[in-house]
């Protein structure tokens, strides 16, 4: 703090004494001061990197970890040796969710976040709080995977704990994926996704700070994709409706994880919808149901994992436990009779078949609310949804397990 004194004749001053009082006047000037600001650190700068660390705020649930989508709330520059410092940051009282990211040069949007690759991503999720001096420490060219916090407060110490989990899943998911995924091995690579969301997930459930759980939530799907993992999402909204439930991101995630949005739940009965059969007549699927157990199974004859999981996993699992009680009903979204029929007749499968010949438009999809294929749904004997999307050795053990 820069001192003023006024100019005054030359007096004879006790010159030791006015030493001392001078130097207890500085010291006690340092400190009463305030942190600058909340915020402050060092960025290790590399070639390609912009000399600037910008601060981006979500404004609502859908901007957490999004492209181009936060408010820009400040900037501050990178100095030779790496420090920089806010000094333009939000006063909120309350503790709220921030962005710190770095841009390449020549790239002229600020809040660009780079996360196709998490081990090299831009930017880092953190909680500020006007009252609360935090100092961070990262490299730009790896700014999550290096970002450090000196002495963070619990929320980002969640934060950071949720990255190291994020970045492992992630090279585990990365050796789990040999191949691009193609028609042939969809099913393989849709498992190995939600083997890389699974520990995501354990996080938010596990989690008892509300920002970091909505970070886990949105790094899941950045593209908000939950139709596989739609209880995941309504729990979500369940648990921080009653933790928060003024909160307007929590308002918002409920929203999304409304169930009228969500595919039909498990534990929810399945729709008693109209089902034009194979045969020629329609009737309420309900009437279709097996005594002890059913497989409501929703393909096509032109997907490939479809046809495979019909000759490899149904057709084994129907000649074993008809006899005890199982049922399969296929639904396609076909569009063409002839391609329909054929595949059922090429495939062997022999339990009821119904489609509207609609292809990807058909109203029983909507009902299921569904639009990924290859699905299906494990019912009870009343329509209760026990299980969902289960393929291969994961289905034949559900159903072992169910009969013995």
């Amino acid at each position: 703090m820069r001192q003023h004194f006024a100019i005054v004749p030359m007096l004879n001053f006790n010159l030791p004494a006015l030493s001392v009082a001078i130097l207890f006047l500085l010291t006690g000037a340092r400190c009463n001061t305030q942190p600058l600001s909340p915020i402050s650190g060092t960025i290790t700068l590399s070639e390609g990197w912009k000399p600037v660390v910008y601060l981006v705020q979500p404004r609502n649930f859908a901007d957490i970890a999004a492209n181009y989508s936060g408010a820009v709330v400040d900037s501050a520059f990178i100095a030779a040796d790496g420090r920089f410092a806010f000094s333009n940051m939000p006063a909120n009282e309350t503790k709220a969710l921030f962005q710190i990211c770095v841009q390449q040069t020549g790239n002229r949007f600020p809040n660009q976040l780079l996360d196709d690759n998490p081990l090299t991503a831009n930017y880092m999720p953190v909680v500020l709080q006007k009252s609360i001096a935090q100092e961070i420490h990262a490299e730009a060219a790896r700014l999550q995977a290096t970002f450090s916090i000196q002495n963070p407060v619990p929320e980002n110490r969640a934060l950071l704990q949720l990255r190291d989990i994020r970045h492992q899943a992630y090279k585990a998911h990365l050796s789990d994926q040999e191949s691009q995924p193609d028609e042939n091995t969809l099913l393989e690579h849709e498992a190995a996704l939600l083997r890389f969301r699974q520990p995501l997930m354990d996080f938010a459930d596990s989690c008892t700070y509300l920002w970091p759980a909505l970070v886990a939530v949105r790094w899941i799907s950045p593209a908000g994709d939950y139709e596989r993992v739609p209880e995941f999402l309504f729990g979500q909204c369940r648990k921080w409706r009653t933790e928060s439930p003024e909160n307007q991101f929590v308002a918002q995630l409920c929203k999304a994880g409304s169930p009228e949005k969500l595919p039909v739940l498990t534990g929810d009965m399945i729709p008693d919808f109209n089902m034009p059969m194979a045969a020629g007549d329609t009737v309420l699927l309900h009437t279709l149901l097996g005594p002890k157990l059913t497989i409501l199974d929703i393909w096509a004859s032109w997907c490939a994992p479809c046809r495979k999981e019909n000759r490899t996993v149904l057709s084994p699992v129907y000649a074993d436990y008809q006899s005890k009680g199982l049922q399969i009903i296929g639904y396609s979204i076909d569009s063409s009779p002839a391609g329909w029929k054929a595949a059922i007749a090429k495939d062997g499968v022999v339990w009821p078949h119904a489609s509207h010949l609609s292809g990807d438009a058909t109203p029983f999809m909507e009902v299921l609310r569904i639009s990924t294929i290859p699905a299906n749904f494990i019912l009870d004997a009343k329509g209760k949804v026990l299980a969902k999307n289960l393929h291969g050795e994961a289905l034949r053990d559900f159903v072992a397990e169910y009969f013995k």
